[in-house]
């Protein structure tokens, strides 16, 4: 994409006004922008921008990352960015510091679908663990579920839940949602034909059937938290210098209030094979856990984590149906399911199916 494609936003005009507003640019100018780094993912576009100023602008920064909707995709049946776009106007400003990048402006337009963030540009002192697909380390596996724990703390059971804060999905919004999945499902097992089993299509359909009784532990409301939904660790950035409270977490067009565990199921269960998650996972889900109870959350054993954590395994293997209706690659979501059917096996999950 050329610096011509850009988003009007990217415009040095445009950029001066939303640092202004942001209260980091004043008495000085933006005088030109350049586009150091321009690439795609699956659901938006991402451009580092280099800004000259002209006057002072000590607190203004050098650079930032413009997050915007591709061009052929707005209108899709995954409407990238809105829900985005919500989290850092609405969530992310009531949010204790250091916990995400610093958003300096944020825009959804309803009749085009087009949006975009102007995000902080954390490249200089943080880097993403490794490249998708090898998984990190156990210390900077560590770091991440840390950083997921001291965000998730922060929004424990908070009163805003639900209520200012995100929504709660009744019975029979879930109930719905289950309908939709099994329509989903119906086409994913026609495509996979022999390539899915008997067992694991019994499996999905023996999940859907028993989705009213297993989504009662959602509907307690009791132990919830905000999580990021789309959780994997190549969508939290990690500190260079080590620093244990550096970590950022990004990518929040997922989000939602529900229980903490289904970030980990995502991370682990779902994203990693069988030899690994047996070695980190247990371990992690104490690191996890103890970073809970020492951010002040009380009244949640390890035991109920354990607890969590199993249930939200077993609904990861619906994720894949899910990316599959929604377009999503199959090197994505062929690989997911594989794990994730993987980890049910391992965690005894289908007893919870009984």
């Amino acid at each position: 994409m050329t610096h011509s494609s850009l988003p009007k936003v990217a415009e040095a005009a445009h950029l001066e006004q939303a640092l202004i507003a942001a209260g980091v640019l004043d008495g000085s100018s933006v005088t030109g922008v350049s586009t150091e780094a321009s690439y795609a993912t699956v659901l938006s576009h991402i451009f580092r921008l280099r800004l000259a100023y002209a006057g002072p602008a000590s607190g203004a920064p050098a650079t930032l990352i413009l997050k915007a909707g591709l061009a052929d995709r707005s209108g899709g049946p995954w409407v990238g960015g809105k829900h985005e776009v919500a989290f850092y106007r609405d969530v992310a400003p009531l949010m204790p510091p250091g916990i995400v990048p610093r958003c300096f402006a944020q825009h959804w337009d309803d009749d085009t679908g087009t949006w975009h963030l102007l995000l902080e540009d954390l490249s200089d002192s943080h880097v993403i663990a490794t490249r998708w697909p090898l998984p990190p380390d156990f210390s900077q596996c560590e770091a991440i579920v840390r950083t997921r724990a001291r965000c998730q703390a922060a929004w424990w059971d908070d009163p805003r839940l639900g209520v200012a804060i995100g929504a709660w999905q009744d019975a029979r919004a879930h109930e719905e949602a289950t309908t939709a999945m099994v329509s989903h499902f119906s086409r994913f097992a026609d495509e996979m034909g022999d390539r899915l089993s008997p067992e694991r299509r019994s499996l999905c359909e023996r999940l859907f059937d028993s989705a009213p009784r297993l989504t009662q532990r959602y509907l307690s409301h009791h132990n919830m938290t905000i999580i990021q939904g789309d959780a994997h660790v190549w969508n939290c950035f990690l500190p260079k210098d080590g620093a244990r409270d550096g970590g950022r977490l990004f990518d929040w067009d997922a989000w939602q209030v529900n229980t903490g565990s289904d970030d980990l199921a995502c991370m682990m269960a779902q994203q990693w094979y069988p030899d690994l998650r047996s070695r980190f996972e247990s371990r992690l889900l104490d690191c996890f856990h103890d970073e809970l109870v020492t951010r002040g959350v009380q009244g949640y054993d390890r035991r109920a984590l354990q607890d969590d954590y199993r249930l939200s395994a077993l609904w990861q293997i619906a994720t894949p149906v899910w990316q599959y209706a929604n377009g999503i690659p199959p090197v994505i979501w062929w690989n997911n399911f594989e794990r994730a059917c993987m980890a049910v096996d391992g965690l005894d999950c289908r007893e919870l199916l009984a």
